[in-house]
């Protein structure tokens, strides 16, 4: 009879196996809590993905738009220092003023570069582009994303053997210095020194 009734009881009080494998009984599933921590950790790290996103665009747009106006000066500096080798008379045969160099071209016309200052700030000094004067048309070589704030000629040799004996074959020094744009509000400084020699005889 004992043994009847622990059996009995042992049927009793022993916890059944739930249909969902909880063995207490308890349907499986988060809680609450459960839920807002998942949610809130995946709202930071996606929080922290965007604004590592957004920073790379940022520095992209910087680079391009620093790459744009390097070119276009570099596009103007070829420019004028082709047009200078192929040239003669390097500014009358003296020393050229300051930020202009002026000479004749391969087709004979007189041609001056200079310092055109269009009112815009770099570094908080005057600045502006880089122009090319011929039979009085004055063309920009850079775009506003380049601001110039100074260009300096040194000549060596301009005067021609027939005055002074001057066997020195003409040359000029290029030195450039002023900022690019990069970004909406930003610069980067640069100074750039490039050269040309007269290609043909200087007599």
């Amino acid at each position: 009879m004992n043994a009847l009734n622990e059996h009995a009881w042992k049927q009793t009080d022993t916890p059944k196996k739930a249909s969902g494998g909880n063995r207490t009984g308890v349907p499986n599933g988060f809680t609450l809590i459960e839920l807002m921590v998942a949610v809130g950790l995946f709202a930071l790290v996606m929080t922290l993905a965007a604004g590592a996103y957004l920073m790379m665009i940022n520095a992209n747009r910087q680079a391009q738009a620093l790459a744009t106006g390097i070119n276009n000066l570099s596009f103007g500096l070829e420019t004028m220092t082709r047009d200078i080798r192929t040239g003669t008379g390097y500014c009358g045969g003296s020393n050229c003023a300051p930020g202009v160099f002026n000479f004749t071209n391969v087709d004979g016309q007189s041609v001056t570069y200079e310092l055109v200052d269009n009112g815009t700030n770099c570094g908080g000094a005057s600045a502006g582009y880089l122009a090319r004067v011929t039979n009085g048309v004055t063309t920009p070589l850079t775009d506003p994303s380049v601001m110039i704030s100074s260009l300096t000629f040194d000549t060596f040799g301009t005067a021609p053997y027939s005055v002074g004996n001057d066997t020195t074959q003409a040359r000029v020094t290029i030195v450039v210095n002023g900022c690019v744009s990069a970004g909406p509000g930003k610069t980067q400084n640069f100074t750039i020194e490039t050269g040309a020699t007269m290609r043909g005889t200087d007599l």
